[in-house]
């Protein structure tokens, strides 16, 4: 299997005019500098993990797998397994020992960089997400080989994951405004409160996902029949689609960008790409400045669902579009209020019920 896959990649790469790694996305690139560190530059596996990689459709795909191959890729390593050779002894290994191992923790007041295994050991998610990237890793590897490659995955059992559970506590429309009014008037950097106020209103109601917002530029923005508009250029599962602003997220920000007309929509001081991670501590900071519990960008989406399906006459169906979902399970997933012990259907027949006793009784 290993020879038939390292001649073909490199192969195929020096008989091309351009490299088509130039090409490859973020976390694609990281992931191959990393495998190169290890395995060095005349390596398959950096090649074809990397591949792999830039293979699937959302960006929040790759960063997923990407996080959970590295763990997988450690756990061979230290077993004297090349990742390419596992068979199915060793990946049904690799389900037990993320049940039990303990995960890398910074060491506090150490090194800059400084990891010990110290934490608690994988929850279900990452232990499901590991084991689904081991597994799709081989598929495609059966996919580019000639001779074809036998997953060790398809026998090993996955985590049973809920998917209408999240442990992330919603926030009430309430807790919302609690929020923004935080980020436009009490964040820590004055000069970064207008970015922060405006990013959280679009995020909020435009029901969108971080990864797509950050991704968007400033020509993005535009006017269709009496809407101010956003033309998403990331949209989960690939595509375009125009997200309308409504008028409070749009003046917060025009005051934001201050007649800028070009470059990322959300950008660092110096004109830079925003990542991710600067937005979660954002989040975290504003919500303990606040004093609301701690939560990550993506649960605004499960904010922005569950209050626009509470509204009176909302309509399931046009709060699936607008959250960009193909199946209306998804939306109800990420609807919390179908949680709240006040929605209980039982109390309505109870009270009639309690009535009815209580008449027969008299």
């Amino acid at each position: 299997m290993t020879t038939t896959l390292a001649r073909s990649p490199r192969a195929a790469l020096a008989a091309l005019r351009r490299d088509p790694r130039d090409l490859w996305p973020e976390h694609a690139r990281k992931l191959y500098d990393h495998l190169v560190g290890l395995y060095g530059e005349d390596a398959v596996l950096p090649t074809l993990a990397a591949s792999w990689i830039a293979h699937q459709r959302s960006a929040n795909t790759q960063r997923a797998y990407t996080r959970g191959f590295k763990v997988f890729e450690e756990f061979a390593r230290e077993h004297g397994v090349h990742p390419m050779a596992v068979k199915f002894v060793l990946a049904d290994t690799f389900r037990m020992y993320l049940e039990t191992t303990p995960t890398w923790v910074r060491v506090k007041g150490g090194a800059r960089g400084e990891m010990v295994r110290t934490g608690k050991p994988y929850s279900e998610a990452s232990r499901a997400n590991a084991l689904s990237a081991a597994s799709s890793f081989f598929t495609y590897l059966d996919k580019v080989s000639d001779d074809g490659v036998k997953n060790p995955f398809d026998a090993v059992q996955r985590p049973v994951l809920d998917p209408d559970y999240s442990p992330t506590p919603g926030y009430t429309e309430e807790e919302w405004t609690k929020l923004l009014k935080t980020a436009r008037d009490h964040h820590r950097v004055a000069a970064y409160r207008k970015r922060a106020y405006a990013l959280l209103l679009l995020l909020y109601t435009c029901c969108l996902r971080i990864d797509s917002l950050l991704n968007a530029r400033v020509e993005d923005l535009g006017y269709d029949k009496g809407h101010r508009v956003l033309l998403l250029e990331k949209v989960k599962g690939g595509g375009r689609k125009k997200k309308p602003i409504p008028p409070v997220a749009w003046d917060a920000l025009q005051d934001y960008l201050d007649g800028r007309t070009s470059g990322l929509l959300f950008c660092t001081a110096s004109g830079g790409p925003l990542d991710e991670p600067a937005v979660w501590r954002l989040l975290q900071s504003l919500a303990k400045r606040a004093g609301l519990p701690p939560r990550g960008p993506h649960g605004t989406k499960g904010d922005a669902i569950t209050h626009a399906l509470a509204k009176k006459d909302a309509r399931p169906d046009k709060v699936q579009r607008w959250a960009d979902h193909k199946d209306s399970r998804t939306t109800q997933r990420y609807n919390r209020r179908k949680e709240l012990l006040d929605d209980s259907p039982g109390y309505a027949p109870a009270t009639d019920l309690a009535g009815a006793l209580e008449h027969g009784t008299t």
